[in-house]
């Protein structure tokens, strides 16, 4: 389960839509638009798209699915985003949805 700060933090961030700044496996910031929250297959995940920062995978743009457990140093920014990004929003199957930007 998600530590209280880390969960109410991104509850916020999706709700208010605004980007979120986190180190993923303890790597370099990375700075993202959080749209879903939840539990898939029992993994409590989240879908973000990358703007900014680094990224192992390639560039530092596109879709994300990060662990939960695997977050850290997250901070909710003052800037916002337009919210869902439509046609090219990747939603997946959840078990359990906490938060998604509408």
């Amino acid at each position: 389960m998600a530590d209280w700060l880390v969960d109410q933090r991104l509850k916020h961030a999706i709700a208010e839509k605004r980007l979120v700044e986190l180190s993923y496996k303890r790597g370099p910031l990375r700075i993202l638009e959080p749209h879903d929250y939840g539990v898939q297959h029992g993994v409590e995940r989240l879908l973000a798209y990358q703007v900014g920062g680094f990224s192992r995978s390639g560039p530092p743009h596109g879709w994300r699915m990060l662990d939960i457990v695997d977050i850290s140093d997250l901070v909710v920014l003052d800037r916002t985003f337009a919210g869902s990004r439509d046609a090219d929003q990747r939603h997946r199957a959840w078990d359990e949805l906490f938060a998604r930007v509408t």
